[in-house]
């Protein structure tokens, strides 16, 4: 860390982006801005044009050790203790998975199927972890009421905060269980983002990744199906006959997920591509 003596916002950023880069996070100069900006609470554009406080000892070392903990590859996200999805503020932990932008399909999806706004629906989310999918949705149609279901009570704390700061307590509730063996009844819309990712692949992640993020929430098994057998073979029984089912899936997983849904006489309805081109929902309906 740059000496105290010679405290000054621009000679931090400096030595940040450099301790950053060599630690291996870029874009370096990027991410020392957005750890001065939540250390200062403060946005991009006053970094930018100088519109800081000044550079005192307590905020300049709260500054170190949020630099220290991003190039420990620390997820920015847990340093700062949430994350934006469909334009809302989550609380995130360590413990719960960080909501990743191209889950934002399965939201967008629901929402373009189930398109009146004032439509009374039944909503699970399996594997809620921050509840993003579930209260996202909720947040686009008032009449809904949401079920996520998690095994992870670090995640059922967070999900409920989120909730709570969204102003969705009264129609959003959590349940422990292991899938769907605390569920009862049928629901219109069901997000189910499992675990995907192959075992023998999970070591190979990214540090921050690998390291900080739950792998109860990444390692699908063997071959990364292990959690879609499970829930695809009781969700008939739990799916509205005009219901629909999004499945998030990891790159090249279309397939075979698309086979275990048909092998239980369940209809796949479409397979759609994310941002990238990547097939990244399966959506399901019943026969």
């Amino acid at each position: 860390m740059i000496a105290h003596d010679a405290l000054s916002w621009a000679g931090l950023l400096a030595d940040a982006a450099q301790r950053l880069r060599t630690a291996g996070v870029e874009p370096a100069r990027r991410e020392a801005r957005l750890l001065l900006a939540h250390v200062l609470h403060v946005s991009q554009e006053d970094i930018l044009v100088e519109r800081l406080p000044p550079a005192t000892r307590e905020l300049a070392y709260a500054f170190d050790v949020a630099v220290k903990r991003r190039g420990a590859r620390e997820p920015f996200a847990y340093i700062a203790g949430r994350r934006e999805f469909w334009s809302l503020e989550f609380v995130v932990a360590p413990g719960v998975l960080i909501p990743r932008p191209e889950s934002e399909l399965l939201v967008e999806l629901a929402l373009n199927h189930f398109s009146a706004a004032n439509a009374s629906l039944r909503v699970l989310d399996l594997g809620t972890g921050s509840g993003c999918l579930m209260l996202s949705f909720l947040s686009e149609r008032p009449h809904a009421q949401g079920v996520g279901v998690d095994l992870s009570d670090v995640a059922l704390t967070v999900a409920s905060a989120n909730a709570a700061s969204l102003g969705l307590p009264d129609r959003a509730r959590f349940v422990h269980s292991d899938w769907f063996e605390n569920v009862s009844g049928a629901f219109d819309v069901m997000f189910i983002n499992p675990p995907y990712i192959p075992h023998a692949i999970v070591s190979s992640l990214e540090s921050e990744v690998r390291t900080y993020e739950p792998h109860t929430a990444l390692d699908g098994g063997p071959d990364g199906l292990d959690a879609y057998r499970r829930i695809i073979a009781h969700l008939e029984q739990h799916l509205d006959r005009a219901g629909r089912a999004f499945f998030e899936i990891g790159q090249g997983q279309a397939a075979d997920v698309a086979a275990l849904i048909s092998a239980r006489g369940l209809k796949v309805e479409g397979t759609v591509c994310d941002l990238a081109g990547i097939p990244r929902c399966v959506v399901v309906a019943r026969t």
